[in-house]
């Protein structure tokens, strides 16, 4: 797609950027919102088997902290958000989205018997499973890529830098070459992926947090999901913060880094997030990261101010 063919103001709807909500239009005719779910799985990289202490910012909930209760069994938990999101959305389908820790790390058999029951609760469209690069084994991408022929299916893997310094100092347990790698795997499958960063992560620079944004534009993902780093209580990172190697970005800082990635961003790249939550009770900073409707209206307004949008440069990146 050239992006000279692309010309403001109205790219994907009112947007200048292709968004999750436009893509799901596009596809499905009708509102689709997201079911976050706690299925009970832990990360390898808090059990031992690759490393433990987990990524430094995550939360005790394996960043599922919006997903819901692990006590309740998956139907209870499908339910319970969906009627809450009906609260916003009463007419919309729903994509299961498997959220809390790592979720491709069981066997074949257990990951079947969670997906499934979600596959068969009315109105679900598709799934969404968050995973980690290293936790992709032959069998699971087999049943991946059955998923995939029969459901709509996206598979959200966390890079969240391509620094190697970085990913040492968060205790990200794989490299830069395992993502490009579990990337490749996939899409030989045909399988959708979305990779997920931050900015705002310890001791790097702006042009540090563009170069991971630069190499997302280049792999062969389809999605991706740009988050903000809440530094948040009980998490190894406060740590790290009350040693002076974090500092929190300013929103102003927060929106021009969006709109840089978003213009070298290829147009045909689904963008899925472009900020993120954290529960306010545990959230230690940047507090003007819980104003979400602000930080959207601001990126929104900075392409509109600078007349750009996403995949202006894509060629050039």
């Amino acid at each position: 797609m050239n992006s000279n063919l692309l010309t403001p103001p109205a790219l994907w709807g009112d947007k200048r950027f292709h968004t999750w909500n436009y893509e799901m239009r596009e596809q499905f005719q009708e509102k689709i919102f997201k079911v976050m779910l706690d299925a009970g799985f832990t990360c390898p990289n808090r059990d031992g088997t690759i490393a433990t202490g987990g990524c430094t910012f995550c939360s005790a909930r394996g960043s599922g902290d919006f997903a819901g209760r692990r006590r309740d069994d998956l139907v209870t938990q499908f339910n319970t958000i969906r009627d809450r999101q009906h609260l916003k959305w009463p007419n919309a389908k729903y994509i299961g989205y498997f959220q809390a820790y790592t979720n491709t790390y069981a066997p074949v058999e257990e990951l079947r018997e969670y997906y499934e029951v979600i596959l068969e609760q009315p109105g679900v469209v598709g799934l969404s499973i968050a995973t980690r690069p290293d936790c992709l084994p032959d069998d699971v991408v087999d049943y991946l890529a059955e998923l995939n022929e029969r459901t709509y299916l996206w598979v959200e893997m966390g890079l969240q830098t391509v620094h190697e310094s970085t990913s040492h100092l968060i205790n990200r347990a794989h490299d830069t070459q395992c993502y490009l790698d579990a990337v490749e795997k996939l899409r030989k499958r045909n399988i959708r992926v979305c990779a997920h960063i931050i900015y705002g992560l310890p001791q790097e620079t702006h042009e540090m947090m563009l170069d991971t944004g630069r190499a997302v534009a280049q792999m062969d993902v389809q999605g991706i999901k740009i988050h903000l780093l809440h530094l948040m209580r009980k998490t190894p990172m406060v740590k790290q913060y009350e040693a002076g190697l974090l500092r929190f970005l300013e929103m102003d800082e927060y929106i021009k880094l969006i709109v840089d990635t978003l213009e070298f961003l290829p147009p045909e790249m689904i963008v899925h997030r472009l900020t993120g939550d954290a529960p306010r009770d545990l959230l230690i900073g940047p507090m003007w990261s819980l104003r979400k409707w602000e930080v959207l209206n601001g990126i929104d307004k900075e392409l509109k101010v600078r007349d750009t949008w996403q995949g202006k440069y894509w060629r050039n990146a």
